[in-house]
C-alpha cells in the first residue's frame, strides 16, 4: 500500500516537473529527466495534457487508502470527508488553465494541496466506522417487525387501520379484531389516545353491524352523542327492526329515560335480589371489596336483599324500585323487621338480625344496620328517585323484538353516587343479555375503575356463545386490582382475548411484555485496536416488545395482542403500531352531529326549570308516602294475625 501511494506521489511531482519546467531548466540532470518522462509520455501519453498524469496518481492513491488498515475513529463522519474530497477534487484537477498563464508557481501549491485533500479523505475512510451501533442506539431496528396489512373483514369485526415501523420505513397495515366476542380491554394512561382510537372506533363499527349496544359514558355526554348519531346514521343497516336509543342522565332528567333497575319481572329469585344488593354495597363502599364475607359486610347486603326480595312479593311488585327499598331501609327497625319476618322465604336471611334484636344486643343491631343505611342515604335525591321509578324501557338491549341502544351517564364530581345507581343497571343487564337466542351485542365501559361491575369475569368467560362483545377500558391493571380485587381482576386480564394498550407503566408494562413473548434478537459487540475493528454477533431470546418501549409509547401509538378464528387466521397476532385515526374526517362528522333529543318533555319552558322540579319532588314525596302507608298496612295485618302478633314488639 505504501508502494503504490509512493508511486502516486511520485506522479504527482513528475506532473509538476514536467508543466512547469521552465521553471528548472537550468538543473543539472534536466535532460535526462526530460528524456525519461518524454518516453513515459510516448508509451502512454501521460504528458499530452494536465489531466492524465493525475488520473493515474488518484486511482493509485484510492488502492493505496482502501487497503490500509487504520485506527477506527467514531467521530469522523461522511460530511467532513466528502468536503476535504471535494475541496481536493477542485484544487487539483482544475488548476490547468494556470499552467497556460503561466502562473506556474500557484499551480505546484494548488496541485499539493489539492493531492494532500485527497490524501485526507481517502485516510479517513480508512478510518471510518463503518458499523456504528450508536447509529440505533435504542435498538429500533432490532426490536422492530412484520404486521398484518390486510384487512380482515367479517360481520361481527372490528378493523382499525394503522402504520407501524420495520427495515427503516413505514407500512401500512390492520389491527384486525375479527372476534370481538373473547373480549377486548384497552389500555394506557390520561392522554394516551384510548378513547379517540380504538373505543370509538369499537362503537362506530359496532353500530354499522347492527349490534345491540350498553355504552357506559363516564364523560358524558362524549360517548353517547358519537353512539346516537352515528345510530341515525346507520339506521336503515338493521333491517326491518330498528334499534331505539335509550339514555340515562341523572343529572338532566329532561334529557333522560326512566328505568326500574329491579323490576320485579327480571327478578325470578331471591338471589337476584342478593345480587343487586351486593352491587349497590360494593359501589358504595369500595374497601368492601378486599373484606368479602366480613360480618359487618354481609349483614347490610342481607339485610338490603332481603327488602328489595319482600318488595318483589308485596303486590306483585307493584312497589318493587330501588328509591322504595332504600326508603323502607330508613324506617325504624320495630317496624321493618315484623313486617320481614312474617314471610317465610326472609326468616333464615334474618336471623342475625332478629337473634340481636331479640338478645338486647342493641349495639350490634343498630351497627348492622347502619352499615346499610349510612352509604345508602347518599342516593336519596329526588332526581334519582324519579329516573329508577320509571319503567320507559327494558333492560334486554339484545331483544329481537327490540334492539336498543342504551347509554347511561356518570359524572366525575358525582363518581361514587352515580356510579352505585349505574352499578345495579350493568348488574342487571349482565343477566340479561347473556342468553340464548338474542341478537349480537356489544358492552362498551371505559374508564372501568370508575364503577362496580358485578359479573365481569363471568360475562367475559361465558358470553362468547351468546354474541355479547365486552370492550373495557382502564388505565392499569393496578387500577382494575384495587377496585375490583386480586382474584377478579386476575381473571378478567386472563381471560380478554384481544389487549390495546397505550402508554403504561411498572407492572403492567411488564406483565404485558412477559405476554407479547420472546423472539430471537441480534446482538452485536465490537472492540477496536490500533490496526482493526472486530465485531461479534450473537443471538438470544429476549422480548419482542421491552417493558420499556410501552412506558415510552407516543400518543396513538399502541402495543397489543388479537385473537383469530378456526375459519380466519392471523399470522401475526402481536401488533406495535399508530392506528391511524382521519381526524379531518372525524371534524367532519362532528360538525353534522346533533345533541341528544328531549327524552321526557315536562312541558317546562321557564327559565329556572319550575315544573320539572315540581314534578320531581312530587314523586319523591309520592315514594315516602308509598312506603309509610305499606308499613302501616302491614303492621296492621300482622296485628290481626294471632301468630303473627307475636313478631310485633310490646309497644304496638
Amino acid at each position: 500500500m505504501d508502494l503504490l501511494r509512493g508511486v502516486s506521489i511520485v506522479l504527482v511531482v513528475a506532473n509538476i516537473y514536467w508543466f512547469c519546467q521552465s521553471l528548472i531548466g537550468g538543473w543539472r540532470f534536466h535532460a535526462e529527466t526530460m528524456k525519461v518522462l518524454g518516453n513515459l509520455n510516448d508509451a502512454g501519453s501521460l504528458f499530452a495534457n494536465p489531466w492524465n498524469v493525475k488520473w493515474w496518481a488518484l486511482l493509485l492513491l484510492a488502492l493505496s487508502c482502501f487497503g490500509t488498515k487504520g485506527v477506527k475513529n467514531e467521530k469522523i463522519r461522511w460530511p467532513q470527508i466528502w468536503m476535504f474530497v471535494g475541496i481536493g477534487a477542485v484544487l487539483f484537477f482544475l488548476n490547468w488553465w494556470m499552467v497556460y498563464l503561466g502562473w506556474y508557481f500557484l499551480y505546484i501549491l494548488t496541485t499539493i494541496a489539492g493531492f494532500v485533500c485527497l490524501l485526507l479523505g481517502g485516510v479517513w475512510m480508512s478510518r471510518l466506522l463503518k458499523n456504528n451501533m450508536m447509529d440505533d442506539r435504542f435498538n429500533e431496528e432490532n426490536e422492530s417487525f412484520m404486521q398484518e396489512t390486510k384487512i380482515l373483514d367479517n360481520e361481527y369485526s372490528v378493523n382499525l387501520p394503522t402504520k407501524f415501523f420495520y427495515k427503516k420505513k413505514w407500512h401500512k397495515g390492520w389491527i384486525n379484531v375479527v372476534n370481538p366476542f373473547r373480549a377486548t380491554i384497552v389500555l394506557g394512561t390520561p392522554g394516551s389516545g384510548k378513547s379517540y382510537a380504538v373505543v370509538n372506533s369499537f362503537i362506530k363499527q359496532q353500530i354499522e353491524k347492527w349490534f345491540g349496544m350498553y355504552v357506559y359514558d363516564y364523560k358524558c355526554p362524549d360517548l353517547t352523542t358519537i353512539a346516537y348519531n352515528h345510530m341515525l346514521a346507520n339506521m336503515d343497516k338493521y333491517g326491518k327492526v330498528k334499534p331505539r336509543f335509550c339514555f340515562i342522565n341523572f343529572d338532566d332528567p329532561e334529557h333522560s329515560h326512566r328505568c326500574n333497575p329491579i323490576h320485579p319481572d327480571f327478578m325470578t329469585d331471591i338471589a337476584d335480589a342478593y345480587e343487586s344488593a351486593y352491587t349497590i354495597m360494593m359501589n358504595l363502599n369500595r374497601t368492601w371489596l378486599q373484606k368479602q364475607g366480613d360480618f359487618f359486610v354481609e349483614s347490610p347486603i342481607v339485610l338490603f336483599a332481603a327488602i328489595i326480595w319482600y318488595l318483589k312479593r308485596f303486590e306483585n311488585g307493584k312497589f318493587c324500585t330501588f328509591p322504595h327499598a332504600i326508603e323502607f331501609l330508613c324506617r325504624p327497625y320495630e317496624q321493618i323487621f315484623p313486617i320481614l319476618t312474617s314471610y317465610p322465604e326472609l326468616e333464615n336471611y334474618l336471623s342475625p338480625f332478629i337473634d340481636a334484636w331479640q338478645g338486647n344486643a342493641q349495639e350490634q343491631l343498630q351497627g348492622q344496620i347502619a352499615s346499610a343505611k349510612i352509604p345508602l342515604t347518599r342516593m336519596i335525591s329526588p332526581q334519582l328517585y324519579w329516573i329508577m321509578t320509571g319503567n320507559d324501557f327494558t333492560l334486554d338491549i339484545n331483544n329481537p323484538k327490540e334492539p336498543k341502544i342504551l347509554c347511561v351517564g356518570n359524572n366525575p364530581d358525582r363518581q361514587n353516587i352515580y356510579g352505585a345507581a349505574l352499578g345495579l343497571y350493568n348488574s342487571r343487564i349482565v343477566k340479561l343479555i347473556n342468553k340464548k337466542g338474542m341478537l349480537k351485542s356489544g358492552v362498551i365501559i371505559d374508564e372501568l375503575p370508575t364503577i362496580y361491575f358485578k359479573g365481569l369475569d363471568n360475562l367475559i368467560a361465558t358470553a362468547r356463545s351468546n354474541k355479547v362483545a365486552v370492550c373495557l377500558g382502564f388505565q392499569d391493571f393496578s387500577q382494575l386490582k384495587r377496585d375490583y380485587g386480586d382474584k377478579e381482576a386476575a381473571v378478567v386480564m386472563n381471560t380478554v382475548g384481544n389487549i390495546f394498550s397505550g402508554q403504561v407503566v411498572g407492572e403492567t408494562a411488564k406483565t404485558l411484555s412477559e405476554r407479547f413473548g420472546k423472539v430471537l434478537q441480534q446482538r452485536q459487540s465490537m472492540s477496536i485496536n490500533r490496526n482493526d475493528v472486530s465485531h461479534s454477533i450473537n443471538t438470544q431470546m429476549d422480548s419482542l416488545i421491552p417493558q420499556s418501549k410501552i412506558s415510552t409509547l407516543t400518543q396513538g401509538m399502541f402495543v397489543g395482542a388479537v385473537s383469530d378464528n378456526i375459519d380466519q387466521r392471523i399470522n401475526q397476532k402481536i401488533f406495535h403500531a399508530e392506528i391511524v385515526v382521519d381526524s379531518n374526517k372525524v371534524k367532519a362528522e362532528e360538525s353534522r352531529y346533533v345533541p341528544i333529543p328531549l327524552l321526557t318533555d315536562f312541558k317546562d319552558d321557564t327559565a329556572d326549570k319550575t315544573i320539572m322540579k315540581e314534578v320531581i319532588q312530587r314523586n319523591y314525596d309520592m315514594v315516602k308516602k308509598d312506603v309509610r302507608e305499606i308499613v302501616v298496612r302491614e303492621l296492621e295485618r300482622i296485628s290481626k294475625d294471632p301468630v303473627l302478633s307475636k313478631l310485633l314488639p310490646k309497644q304496638f
